[in-house]
């Protein structure tokens, strides 16, 4: 959530992917090699152990429909597991309003729903792709081997996402080696890192102008939003994304899952208010693990998402 050059003054918040080159090509293995030594050597300036005390979660099967309304009021929903308490992205310290994250999923979709306490509700940006990080924020990441999807949602129920590519994928053989993911006359974003953390992968390029397909998202305050006379209780957030959607980061995995497979999911928060209601002067960072540095692209730092063709409990 800062600006950098590097984010061409969007004040992005980058996160970077699963560091393992793709291209069955001997550039990819040296790539392969590099990126290691790369990792081995962030690691001892102080790189997140990313493969200790990561949350894992396990996503049940929907009983029953679920109706995108923003709401939760479903029974599964009710059901289904809440993740922890979101933390403070840098130091893994608790955050002054609660956040939490539930994940469900059918034959046809993925399905997240969102808690975020607030108690008072603000949000100003309508336009789709807006800069939703400049409002307070839900956020999501689902992540692939070489790519990644973002997803942002503010209290007017206004979407900004992105997919994510990154460049050292682009080699003979690779699967992104086609018109979709070609960057050239495209509206995209190339960055390696936020913050002053740049990723040992390098550069991945944004796809500003990819939409992801038949999404279906909600929003309901309980409050009022954008009055600051009374005290709200906070805002939910309700998404569904078609699994033919995820369909460029499966790596190989089966549409919808099969029991027992794991994907790598993150979620977070940004918040512009303080307990007071007042601006706070540097935007806070929240995230379902502590990533250690403000950049929310690190899908290594990801929550390990198991997914259960067992209804939810």
């Amino acid at each position: 959530m800062t600006a950098t050059s590097g984010e061409l003054e969007l004040r992005v918040k980058l996160r970077a992917g699963n560091a393992r080159p793709g291209c069955c090509t001997l550039l990819a293995i040296t790539m392969l090699a590099a990126t290691a030594n790369a990792q081995r050597a962030a690691t001892s300036k102080g790189e997140p152990a990313h493969a200790a005390n990561l949350a894992h979660y396990t996503s049940y099967r929907t009983s029953g429909p679920i109706v995108i309304d923003g709401k939760l009021d479903e029974s599964d929903w009710q059901k289904a597991p809440r993740s922890q308490a979101f933390v403070d992205i840098v130091t893994g310290q608790p955050a002054w309003f609660d956040s939490r994250v539930s994940i469900l999923w059918d034959e046809k979709y993925l399905y997240f729903g969102f808690r975020a306490q607030e108690p008072d509700v603000q949000a100003k940006l309508t336009a789709h792709d807006s800069q939703i990080w400049e409002d307070n924020d839900l956020e999501l990441f689902i992540a692939g081997r070489d790519a990644y999807y973002e997803l942002e949602i503010n209290a007017l129920n206004t979407v900004y996402d992105v997919f994510w590519v990154w460049q050292d994928i682009y080699c003979p053989g690779s699967p992104y080696n086609v018109p979709e993911w070609n960057p050239k006359g495209r509206k995209i974003m190339v960055l390696d890192g936020v913050g002053g953390h740049v990723h040992p992968r390098g550069k991945r390029n944004g796809f500003i102008d990819w939409d992801f397909p038949g999404l279906l998202h909600a929003v309901h305050v309980d409050g009022t939003l954008n009055h600051h006379g009374d005290t709200d209780r906070g805002w939910t957030a309700e998404l569904a994304f078609p699994w033919e959607g995820l369909k460029w980061l499966a790596d190989g995995r089966a549409l919808p899952p099969k029991d027992g497979d794991v994907w790598r999911i993150d979620s977070s928060r940004f918040q512009h208010f303080g307990p007071d209601g007042k601006l706070v002067e540097n935007c806070a960072g929240w995230t379902w693990n502590r990533h250690g540095y403000y950049d929310s692209h690190i899908p290594e730092t990801f929550t390990f998402v198991r997914f259960s063709r067992q209804s939810v409990p």
